[in-house]
């Protein structure tokens, strides 16, 4: 792969430990790898990108996703539900699925994500009906290109016994944890710049047994992979965990050892004090999901007290099923507004949100080699337009969630180019979407 020089780009906002801004600012690419940052840099046989009228962004970092949801976006009868009757009315149809609806729906999310400057995505897979894999899901990624942080899910208390979803949805536990073994050796690369990394990550506390959270854990810590779920998303969350458990679920998490600098929850809507500070001493991360947590009407999350308290916060757009979008830009932007509605307009900035979805993911993710721009890091990148209607009159380049664009212009992931004059160029997308029509109405 040949060198790649980034030339002139209006601003750089690095997100690196000194936090610079570098105006004019030139990104030397080798191997993957950021080479060198700053103005005025060479590089002989390169391929030169012209980035003038652009901001420069490390990719951004998505912490939570359901990618087989893009099958089911704006569901009737799902589209004004909690979470609860929500997932009632979804569970039959996604019953329905298999190898073909994994994989299609996943090389969706995984475009729509790649266009709003996402170079790097976890997903939650819980489900595995007719035959489906994780493996499904593993080779969208590798066909986009994207960087890849699968998540192993299950559930295993069905219906008949006092858990949510239906029977025929549920696995035995025996094989779920196999499973889980089975995708870790084949997969999970544990190295720098690994390109797939798996984690082990059982629904929630309402579909699994506190024998497989607790088995869960012990294996993922085995094997040196994270762990992940959802916790405290909403009312009737916290209302089950009181109810079956005799405690909350932060709580819950860390009797059963899920709470660590190697765990991260999505959601956390429902986090009190005490909580807060259980997470932030432990290290344990939280993915922050605002547009679903609006759409489900969870409520809005406290991140202004996780991130004073020290707690590790990246966003996730969630599922399709709860969000419609898949658009990681949309999220940081949503999540600067709903901490204003609920704190007040200097609670958070722009600058600050933008940060939660490129460095603060990738912390969450345990990702040290992604999510800024510094000689030595991943040469994920995101370039974005300002030259066009979003930022007309923009006084300040840097607040690209106020004023700019929620679309990349370019997206390199580990120095290969992705998304090219705001197209994506590594798959056929319009083909895509039509399969993934003809599936969507054979499902309604």
């Amino acid at each position: 792969m040949p060198d790649l020089l980034i030339r002139n780009a209006d601003l750089c906002l690095t997100m690196d430990d000194e936090g610079r801004e570098i105006a004019g600012c030139d990104i030397l690419v080798r191997g993957g790898v950021i080479a060198q940052v700053g103005p005025g840099l060479v590089g002989e046989r390169a391929e030169i990108v012209d980035a003038s009228g652009c901001l420069l962004t490390p990719g951004l970092v998505n912490t939570h996703h359901h990618l087989y949801q893009t099958l089911t976006r704006a569901v009737p009868g799902a589209q004004d539900a909690l979470l609860f009757g929500w997932l009632r009315t979804l569970y039959p149809i996604w019953a329905r699925f298999g190898p073909e609806e994994m994989h299609v729906s996943a090389l969706v999310g995984l475009s729509e994500l790649a266009l709003s400057g996402c170079s790097l995505t976890s997903d939650h897979l819980y489900l595995f009906p007719n035959g489906a894999r994780l493996d499904d899901t593993i080779a969208a990624a590798q066909e986009v290109g994207l960087r890849f942080h699968p998540t192993r899910g299950a559930m295993s208390i069905g219906q008949s016994q006092g858990g949510l979803p239906p029977d025929v949805l549920v696995e035995a536990e025996g094989s779920i944890l196999d499973d889980c073994i089975r995708v870790i050796d084949t997969f999970h690369d544990p190295r720098e710049g690994a390109m797939v990394r798996v984690g082990v990550a059982p629904c929630s506390p309402f579909s699994v047994s506190r024998e497989l959270m607790r088995d869960a854990a012990l294996l993922a810590r085995d094997k040196g992979v994270m762990l992940h779920t959802h916790l405290a998303e909403n009312n009737e969350d916290v209302a089950y965990s009181l109810e079956r458990f005799g405690c909350r679920p932060g709580q819950y998490a860390e009797d059963l050892g899920w709470t660590g600098a190697d765990v991260w929850h999505a959601h956390c809507v429902k986090l009190d004090e005490g909580e807060i500070g259980l997470f932030a001493r432990s290290r344990t991360g939280v993915a922050h999901c605002p547009c679903s947590n609006c759409r489900l009407g969870s409520g809005i999350a406290p991140v202004r007290a996780m991130r004073d308290a020290g707690v590790k916060v990246g966003l996730g757009v969630d599922g399709s099923a709860s969000n419609d979008l898949g658009n990681l830009a949309h999220e940081a932007r949503q999540a600067m507004l709903l901490q204003r509605v609920a704190q007040g307009a200097d609670a958070m900035s722009a600058r600050e949100a933008l940060w939660i979805a490129t460095r603060g993911g990738a912390e969450v993710l345990g990702r040290p080699d992604c999510g800024c721009i510094a000689p030595g890091a991943r040469a994920d990148l995101a370039l974005w337009d300002m030259s066009g209607i979003e930022a007309a009159g923009s006084w300040d380049r840097t607040a690209l969630l106020l004023a700019g664009p929620s679309r990349v212009r370019d997206l390199w992931v580990e120095g290969r180019r992705v998304v090219a004059d705001g197209r994506l160029i590594t798959v056929d997308l319009p083909a895509i979407l039509r399969r993934q029509g003809l599936l969507a109405r054979k499902l309604a």
